[in-house]
Order: C-alpha cells, then structure tokens, then sequence
C-alpha cells in the first residue's frame, strides 16, 4: 500500500497516525520525491492530498482512507466501534474537527500565503477566527470527561483531533482558556503515533506560516 503525502499536511497526519495506531505497513511516498508528485496527480487529478493506492485501488478523503484500513487491512485500532451510537458520536466529532477547526484555521493560512497583489479578505479572516472560538467552545463541552474524543478509546475522531488543534492553537491559542481541550491536546502529544508523527513533521515546520524560530527546532 502506497501514501502519497507531504509531513507538513494537517490531513496527512490525520492518516499517518491511524496507520501508526494500527501497525499498518505502507510506502511512504513523499511528494517532494522525485517523480511522486507525478504519479500522485495521475492517480489523483483533483490534486488534492492524501491518497493510498493499494494495488488496483485508489482511496481518497482522509475518513474514508481510515476507514478503509479497518475494512481491508484490520488491525489493533478500531477506527470507528461497532456500537451504531457510538459510532454516529465519533464520525460527528471528526467532522467538527475537519469541518468547524481545520476548516476556520485554513482560512486564516491560505490568507497568510496569498501572493503580493491578491485580493486580501480581512473580514473573511476575523470571521474564520470568531468561528474557531466558538468551536472551542462547543467541543470542550461536548469531550467534558472523556478521555478521548468520543469516549474511553482512542478512534478516528481522535486522528482528526490532534492536527486541527496542533495548528488552530497557533491562529487562535486555546489552552488557557479551554481547561479540556488543553488536557487532551496534552494525551494526545504523549500518544506514541502522535509522537512520531511530529517528530517526522520537525524538518519542514519552518514552512508553517506561523511558526517561530523557536518551533523549527
């Protein structure tokens, strides 16, 4: 099974850390390579990233990807549980993480990297800001004495957790102000995919538009 990804994607790291909770193996295929940029546009034309190519197939949209591999490839991490309520309330708090964090935080970044001369949408922007407070907001109630997102197990609602609050607590910091959400950003920083997964990302973080000289060491 091949993944086309770069270590520095938000969305990526959505992927990596499910294939890392299950012991998954896999070619990583950077795009930074050469020639993988190539191949992931032929298999992919929408131009979008990750994907997996495993054998004939071709699985897009990071969910479904997750999904997938408890599907074809079943292993130590359960993806989402077999409990139907269960599993309404973890594929409902990936989409508030992909959809209401990365969603509002990617506003602001793809303000950032505009190019000189191109339209500028500071209302857009603040907008995406009071957005992502609410969020917060709205999740740290909903996660309130749960160990991960959605309950006692570590699931795909956690995989989308970790790098939509990664990178929105550099746009809107939260963990002064949202006590829960500060404690489980901090369990998901010692869980040992999560680790690796930032350990992997280190080199490029210095591309992030908002780190620091600090965060690229």
């Amino acid at each position: 099974m091949d993944l086309y990804y770069h270590p520095l994607s938000s969305y990526c790291w959505k992927v990596l850390i499910a294939l890392y909770e299950n012991e998954t193996p896999f070619v990583p295929k950077m795009l930074e390579e050469p020639g993988v940029a190539e191949a992931w546009m032929a298999l992919w034309p929408i131009g979008r990233f990750p994907i997996v190519r495993d054998g004939e197939k071709v699985i897009a949209e990071t969910s479904i990807i997750i999904e997938y591999l408890g599907q074809h490839h079943p292993g130590p991490f359960v993806a989402v549980p077999a409990d139907p309520d269960a599993a309404i309330e973890v594929r409902m708090l990936d989409r508030l993480f992909d959809n209401y964090v990365m969603g509002s935080l990617q506003t602001v970044v793809f303000e950032k990297v505009r190019p000189e001369g191109a339209n500028r949408d500071p209302h857009g922007v603040e907008q995406a800001k009071a957005f992502l407070a609410r969020a917060y907001d709205l999740i740290e109630r909903r996660i309130a004495g749960r160990t991960w997102a959605a309950g006692e197990d570590f699931s795909l609602a956690d995989c989308a957790a970790f790098p939509s609050l990664y990178y929105a607590d550099y746009i809107v910091p939260f963990r002064a102000s949202h006590p829960t959400l500060a404690a489980y950003i901090a369990r998901l920083e010692a869980r040992p995919s999560v680790v690796r997964v930032l350990a992997e990302m280190r080199p490029w973080f210095q591309n992030f538009p908002f780190a620091t000289a600090k965060d690229a060491h």
